[in-house]
């Protein structure tokens, strides 16, 4: 999963009634092989991500 600055992220709830989270990648950490995202989430809550099989990246135009 190649993810660039300015992506949005989805990430689903892993159990039945969780919600999803959006965000936007703000920095990307890490290596090509172990990527970390710096995610700004809809909320304003800034977190780092390691994507997992729960996260959709959404490639910005």
């Amino acid at each position: 999963m190649q993810a660039k600055v300015g992506d949005r992220v989805i990430i689903h709830g892993r159990v039945v009634g969780a919600t999803e989270r959006a965000g936007d990648v703000v920095e990307i950490r890490g290596s090509d092989e172990n990527p970390l995202l710096v995610v700004r989430y809809d909320d304003g809550h800034e977190a780092i991500l390691s994507p997992g099989s729960d996260c959709e990246v959404r490639h910005a135009p």
